[in-house]
């Protein structure tokens, strides 16, 4: 006989989507308005401008529903939603496209910060958001987070390089498509360390 719990979960496959589809709707709505423009009440906004008006309110479903189907929501996902309100809304209402693009350099400095900051006082802050996923014994824990911090810390530089010096075609697919690659890629690279440092045989109940 199985015991109840009130913790809710979801699969994988609902958590992607409803992760991803913001990010994949902007870009799929970016690529058809980029080349127009919209009058509304007297001033002119880009293609580019609208899609970050309509991805604020789709990234806030997305998160609202993620809690309703979970029960909770991480706190880099609470803190994703703030700041892209704030620099979607400054976007917005400066109609100025740089703050929304700087926007990925604020959570990565943030993220990164914070990691920083744990390691300082020899705690491992990503093991808050991510134990329950990954059983790794404290060594594994701080050199992965020393790892994911200066991934953030690369990420948020390579952010502002892209932005400044290439064109907002070329920054949107590299937040689009460029950014999931590389956190794909560093976690695959990462395979080692997590066997090597893993307590799930610990973990696991005896037969």
């Amino acid at each position: 006989m199985s015991d109840n719990t009130t913790e809710m979960t979801v699969k994988p496959w609902v958590k992607t989507v409803l992760e991803m589809g913001p990010i994949i709707a902007f870009f799929a709505g970016y690529v058809l308005l980029k080349d127009r423009d919209f009058l509304v009440n007297g001033q002119t906004y880009s293609g580019f401008i609208v899609m970050t008006a309509l991805f604020i309110p789709l990234i806030a479903a997305s998160s609202f529903a993620l809690w309703r189907l979970t029960g909770k929501l991480s706190v880099m996902q609470i803190m994703t939603l703030v700041l892209v309100t704030v620099f979607g809304g400054l976007t917005i209402w400066l109609n100025d496209e740089r703050f929304f693009k700087m926007k990925p350099t604020m959570i990565y400095m943030l993220f990164g910060g914070m990691l920083a900051f744990g390691l300082l006082r020899g705690r491992s802050y990503l093991r808050v958001v991510m134990g329950e996923l990954m059983p790794l014994d404290h060594e594994g824990w701080m050199k992965l987070t020393l790892r994911m911090m200066l991934l953030f810390f690369g990420l948020a530089i390579a952010n502002e390089l892209v932005w400044r010096s290439l064109s907002t075609d070329a920054w949107v697919k590299f937040k689009t498509f460029g950014l999931p690659m590389i956190m794909f890629g560093f976690f695959m690279t990462q395979s080692g360390l997590l066997a090597r440092h893993s307590t799930a045989d610990e973990d696991a109940p005896e037969a």
